[in-house]
């Protein structure tokens, strides 16, 4: 281990051998995983006694990385098996561990980004029959169908009106899909029909 481990028991003085040993194998694991942990911090205690459930352990582990802490708070009355000791360890390594493989992921670029709809202006609408275009930024036009229209929005529809939406190819060319009604402006010189 090249990152400094430090432990902090609280009040488990029966468990305190085998925690620190637990603790120590758990962190190797972590360490040989994610190989860029400077410094953890782990503090096991048993604040205290609920009439039921009995003592329940707090789990909280500090992992010191290049430029973020990364930290672990296991509350225990969330957590009813964390009156076993061992148990409330390993739950907060395993909680440390998929924050480490998160970090990783985003580091990687692995963390899926959701893709903006462009956006566009109500150019034509047909109210009476039900369909409209879309004036796009780079000057097309792109027809869609009131049943494309999110949120039952196409009465509310009108000439100008700022939209979101995705473009698909459709029978007859490009058709928008998903249209979303934005915030209230318009955009352009526009033709509404009747």
């Amino acid at each position: 281990m090249s990152a400094e481990l430090e432990i902090v028991l609280r009040d488990v003085e029966p468990y305190e051998e085998p925690v620190r040993a637990a603790i120590n194998e758990k962190f190797a694991k972590l360490e040989r995983f994610s190989g860029d942990i400077m410094g953890c911090r782990v503090v096991v205690e048993a604040p205290h006694r609920h009439r039921r459930e009995g003592r329940l352990f707090h789990v909280r582990i500090d992992l010191t990385l290049p430029g973020k802490v990364v930290v672990v708070d296991r509350e225990p009355h969330a957590h009813v098996a964390h009156e076993d000791i061992h148990v409330a360890v390993r739950d907060a390594f395993r909680a440390a561990r998929r924050k480490l493989e998160d970090r990783v992921r985003l580091l990687r670029r692995e963390v899926k980004l959701h893709e903006t709809p462009p956006q566009g202006f109500v150019s034509k609408i047909f109210p009476k029959d039900g369909y409209g275009f879309i004036g796009t930024p780079d000057g097309r036009e792109i027809y869609f169908h009131k049943n494309s229209v999110l949120d039952d929005a196409f009465a509310r529809l009108a000439a100008g009106r700022k939209v979101s939406f995705f473009e698909e190819e459709g029978e007859k060319g490009p058709q928008a899909s998903t249209v979303r009604l934005l915030k209230r402006g318009r955009s352009r010189k526009v033709t509404e029909q009747t």
